[in-house]
């Protein structure tokens, strides 16, 4: 019990230090608009935004990568998952994502996220409708992860990312990582098995470098006087602006209020503090029937961004199942239904393979 306090209380004093410490973390006026890779804020996996993002306590598979690595540290089998998430305006979010678990120092994982924004017409002043060229615009990011139970009662992780961003001919690349930890407290435990109480997650997200864009876009020729002495249109660099990554800082809390053989109510909230906007929290909630030997089926929802200044997040809805096959092999679908105020509904479909 004196073990647990003190690691209770040292990711406390951690994370509140950061929080106080880290100026990019003040209260308003709110910093809207203010980073780039803005991809990195869009959630990932049908369970969690189904139930409006508020997962960070309840993460235990594969897309702990997103919500908080510890949670790898909970994986009993190897997975995979794919997911596509079809924006507006022919943008398209994709995600895939590997973890192998090795039975003594814990989980690692690969993953690669990509935001495609599609073709558009190349411009200019002389020729606003385009003169029969096009351009691309994409954001990757490539993860590797780590996650770890030192006992049942608390796990901790870490992900380390390079992070992308091309328009036409000009990038910008970042690096940043996730830190998270989880605590399973044995408080409202009705059964005595760990995890079955109130679980505590602790994550810090995209704490990294900054993106500049640099490239042929950025490049131009400029006569720089009117003097006919002069070197004419010389070479020149427009000196960009370094932009910030979205941090995200997130504590949670879940509990499940229903715990039986073959029914199972998780509720979870999430309070998030990040740096482009102000404060908020996450609610949600599912409920899982167990039907041996076949599966697993699920109902999910939630709300998004409660209490944020002006948000355009509401309910969430999904669902999924979990279909158990030979060899131990899990075979899961999950789909996942958000609303985003003007954008509308936007819809997240995920698949995935225990192993």
């Amino acid at each position: 019990m004196r073990c647990i306090k003190k690691i209770v209380m040292s990711l406390a004093i951690f994370f509140n230090l950061f929080w106080l410490t880290n100026p990019v973390l003040a209260s308003g006026p709110y910093r809207v608009g203010t980073t780039a890779a803005n991809f990195l804020e869009l959630g990932f996996g049908g369970a969690g935004c189904a139930m409006g993002d508020a997962y960070v306590s309840v993460t235990r598979d594969i897309s702990s990568i997103y919500w908080n690595p510890a949670g790898l540290g909970y994986m009993e089998n190897n997975q995979f998952i794919g997911e596509l998430q079809p924006w507006i305006v022919d943008i398209n979010f994709s995600m895939g994502a590997f973890g192998y678990v090795h039975p003594t120092f814990g989980t690692f994982a690969l993953s690669f996220m990509n935001t495609s924004f599609g073709e558009e017409v190349v411009t200019t002043v002389n020729d606003p409708e385009g003169y029969g060229q096009t351009f691309t615009g994409q954001d990757i990011a490539l993860q590797v992860s780590y996650g770890r139970k030192l006992a049942q009662w608390f796990s901790f992780g870490a992900t380390g990312k390079y992070i992308n961003s091309r328009i036409w001919k000009s990038d910008a690349s970042a690096f940043a990582f996730d830190l998270g930890a989880i605590v399973n407290t044995n408080f409202l435990n009705w059964t005595g098995e760990p995890g079955d109480g109130i679980n505590i997650g602790m994550c810090i997200s995209n704490y990294g470098t900054k993106l500049r864009y640099t490239g042929q876009n950025i490049k131009d020729r400029l006569d720089i006087s009117d003097d006919h002495g002069n070197y004419q249109y010389l070479p020149v660099n427009y000196d960009t602006e370094a932009w910030e990554l979205p941090l995200i800082f997130r504590i949670g809390l879940s509990f499940k209020p229903i715990l039986t053989d073959n029914h199972v109510l998780t509720v979870s909230a999430d309070a998030l503090h990040p740096n482009n906007n102000s404060e908020s929290v996450n609610v949600g909630g599912e409920y899982k029937l167990k039907i041996q030997p076949v599966g697993t089926f699920s109902l999910r929802g939630g709300y998004k961004a409660l209490f944020m200044d002006k948000s355009e997040y509401g309910v969430t809805f999904g669902g999924g199942f979990q279909k158990n096959m030979l060899n131990n092999y899990t075979l899961s679908v999950n789909y996942a239904l958000r609303d985003f105020g003007t954008l509308g509904y936007l819809s997240s479909y995920s698949i995935g393979l225990s192993f």
